[in-house]
């Protein structure tokens, strides 16, 4: 017998756990939430919202300042919207002309979301919130490539929450890269660098975001088992008329 050899067990442990490890890291990437490293990230990441800008500016930054000529605004616009329409996975970026007129400036195509339609109401319901919202912060070091995170629960969440007495209502919602999601918005990696970029250079407090289950301008709003969904859609409906029909 040679006395080297090891024994065939611990010759198969290695690649055996080097396996289940790749499956767990893959599992986790396809159906895990971004939150979980979007939490992590921070800390261990190396980018900075001001070094991305700069890198993203001769390439993304091109892109969105050929877009905003286009639409006849200016390249630092102080108002901008993101409208996503759910039901059609749609995000159209909107911006505030001098003359005071809101115009569309480019679509992104929303890669992956889930739940369905309705508003958000628990923390795990997998839904992706209606409303309108602000944008919290910036990520530079997601896992999902770049990251907007949206101001979830609004306050109009939190008093609907109080009138039904419900609690943990969830959060950490993002619009991201990549093109797998759960609860978020994944518009892949050249859109987000795009709105990345811009949302760098202009502040993200130029932003209003309104998510809406279907564009109430022209369908009905859905019938969903909540009692205030009416109150919700009403004011949908109005801030929809501001978005003039293309």
């Amino acid at each position: 017998m040679n006395h080297h050899s090891r024994p065939p067990g611990r010759l198969l442990f290695v690649p055996v756990a080097l396996a289940v490890l790749i499956a767990g890291g893959w599992l986790f990437y396809k159906h895990g939430r971004s939150v979980w490293v979007a939490r992590l990230r921070p800390f261990t990441g190396t980018h900075s919202v001001e070094g991305v800008v700069r890198a993203l500016d001769e390439t993304a930054g091109v892109r969105v300042r050929e877009a905003l000529s286009r639409a006849g605004v200016p390249p630092r616009p102080e108002r901008l919207w993101l409208l996503a329409v759910k039901d059609e996975r749609r995000l159209e970026l909107w911006a505030e002309k001098s003359s005071g007129e809101r115009v569309r400036v480019t679509t992104w195509h929303v890669l992956a979301e889930s739940g369905g339609e309705g508003p958000k109401l628990r923390e795990g319901d997998r839904q992706v919130p209606e409303g309108i919202y602000q944008i919290e912060g910036l990520n530079p070091n997601s896992a999902y490539h770049l990251s907007l995170k949206v101001g979830y629960p609004n306050a109009s969440d939190k008093s609907w929450a109080a009138r039904d007495g419900r609690t943990r209502l969830g959060g950490d919602i993002f619009i991201h890269g990549k093109d797998v999601s759960i609860g978020c918005l994944a518009i892949g990696d050249p859109a987000i660098e795009e709105l990345f970029w811009l949302a760098g250079t202009v502040g993200r407090d130029a932003f209003q975001v309104v998510i809406v289950p279907t564009d109430l301008r022209v369908k009905p709003a859905p019938r969903v088992a909540v009692a205030w969904a009416p109150e919700l859609y009403g004011r949908l409906k109005a801030e929809l008329t501001q978005f003039p029909m293309p």
